[in-house]
């Protein structure tokens, strides 16, 4: 029974044949059946699950990142256990269900190394961070790693005053510079300047390169540590994305402690962006906080159309003029492709369709809006109660006013202590702040899932809300700050996967929350 007539046949002639043989025989002819049965096996499962792999890789349009995304689960299935079936499980739009199982995790080893004290390092590392804030900060975080690959001293780095956003701010007027040191103090040895002594010893100005971006650590060890050990002081200039993302577990891990922990803004940063938190916290028990990146700047390097007309192909062509390199883009084709951001007032349907309510308090981060209060008047007339720094904090925030980079810092505080934060680009703030809140247990982060979505905005009248709402949804699945979003290898600040490990034990509550 269960066995095809062909089977039975080849069984019984097997059985008849080895009854003629002796013993010995016998067992040859079993042991190589078996064999070739096995290797047969085995063939057919691993040619199943590869063709099943190409397939899914095929589908989705990452083959590599996908593979890599699998064989982690093979290898690590305990960080993935939950997530088994919950693809298609309602989704809670304001927190994700299995946040809980999920922490950050960035101490260091048993066999790390203590910081090799400053009279011992290989020199002097000088690090002059480029671009605004956040980009700043990736470049800040990653001085650190070098000079643990170097056994380097590291001076407190130099921030940029002369980028688009022209901000004289300093190390010390945005982060916390006593606190950075003292935390990093058993990776790397930090001080505030090269030593007088040291600088009069030299015979040369310090030496400047730039490296290339996304440099390997042996490209450091290779090309800069001889010349760190020549001169004692190398400085690196315009020094962003200048680290490879992929590092080994305990660098990724010194990024962390870096990223989420060492780099602590100032007091007055600090309390004025707890303040507005609080207030937004005292009129709403939750609220949204929206980063639009919607400022003339942003428009114009996207290449994307917006719907302004003459007027607006003009103004954003001008702007455009800034970056002499941009290539010549079809705003139709980067639209497609899912390149531009959203208009404010598809950000407000986007939330809509999600299942937010009109009462729903937002918090908007942002800088100059393009089109100013008519770009933003669909948005609120979705959702009314809407609340940006300016509005919460008028006379307190006057002192930040003419720091760019500060009143950035604020916008960051709020966003990483709201409910659920939305981006509305892929930039620097949104991957630091994304990366940040998956590192602090998956809070929800809702990214556009821009490239259908604009499928559905160009034919939303042709459809009722019902089932607009339905396929927004279906959109977003996937985009919404799950932890089967993570992607190991791929952006570290995005996905810090090497930074995240799964509780064993949750005491279970109950969840009273509404689902859409």
């Amino acid at each position: 029974m269960g066995v095809s007539v062909g089977k039975a046949w080849s069984l019984g002639m097997l059985s008849t044949n080895l009854a003629l043989l002796p013993n010995n025989k016998k067992k040859h002819v079993c042991s190589q059946q078996q064999r070739k049965t096995i290797t047969i096996s085995w063939s057919l499962v691993c040619g199943f699950m590869l063709f099943i792999l190409g397939l899914i890789s095929l589908l989705t349009g990452h083959m590599l990142s996908d593979l890599e995304w699998y064989s982690h689960r093979l290898v690590h299935p305990n960080f993935y256990s939950r997530l088994d079936g919950h693809y298609r499980a309602p989704i809670d739009i304001w927190k994700s269900k299995l946040s809980k199982y999920y922490y950050g995790c960035s101490d260091r080893g048993r066999d790390y190394a203590p910081a090799v004290p400053e009279q011992m390092s290989n020199g002097y590392l000088l690090i002059a961070a480029s671009g605004g804030l956040n980009q700043q900060r990736t470049g800040i975080t990653d001085a650190v790693v070098v000079a643990r690959i170097l056994n380097a001293t590291l001076v407190v780095p130099e921030l940029d005053h002369h980028s688009f956003w022209k901000d004289d701010s300093d190390f010390i007027n945005i982060f916390d510079v006593d606190w950075f040191i003292s935390y990093l103090a058993k990776d790397v040895t930090i001080v505030k300047r090269v030593p007088d002594k040291v600088m009069r010893s030299m015979e040369k100005p310090p030496y400047t390169m730039r490296v290339p971006r996304k440099s390997e650590p042996d490209y450091y060890l290779d090309q800069v540590l001889p010349i760190l050990l020549r001169r004692q002081v190398v400085q690196l200039t315009k020094f962003d994305f200048r680290l490879a993302n992929h590092l080994d577990d305990e660098l990724q891990k010194l990024r962390c402690r870096v990223n989420f922990h060492a780099l602590r803004f100032t007091k007055p940063i600090q309390e004025l962006g707890q303040t507005i938190v609080m207030r937004m916290q005292k009129m709403a028990h939750r609220f949204i906080a929206v980063h639009l990146r919607f400022e003339p700047d942003m428009l114009a390097f996207s290449s994307c159309y917006f719907g302004g007309g003459d007027k607006e192909r003009n103004e954003l062509g001008e702007i455009r003029k800034r970056w002499t390199t941009l290539p010549d883009l079809s705003a139709d084709g980067e639209r497609k492709r899912g390149k531009c951001p959203l208009t404010p007032h598809e950000v407000g349907l986007m939330l809509r369709a999600l299942g937010f309510t009109n009462d729903t308090y937002l918090y908007v981060a942002s800088g100059e809006i393009y089109g100013g209060d008519e770009t933003m008047q669909p948005l609120k007339d979705l959702f009314p109660n809407i609340y940006t720094k300016e509005m919460l904090a008028d006379d307190e925030l006057k002192p930040f006013l003419p720091f760019s980079s500060r009143l950035a810092a604020i916008d960051y505080i709020v966003c990483d202590e709201s409910d659920v934060f939305v981006t509305n680009n892929n930039g620097n703030m949104a991957k630091i702040l994304a990366g940040r809140r998956r590192y602090m247990g998956h809070k929800r982060t809702i990214r556009p899932n821009a490239k259908k979505l604009s499928t559905l905005f160009a034919g939303r009248h042709q459809m009722d809300w019902h089932t607009f709402s339905k396929k927004v949804k279906a959109c977003q699945r996937g985009f919404l700050g799950e932890p089967d979003e993570m992607r190991p290898g791929r952006d570290y600040q995005e996905f810090p996967s090497s930074c995240i490990c799964e509780r064993q034990y949750v005491n279970e509550e109950p969840d009273t929350k509404n689902d859409t």
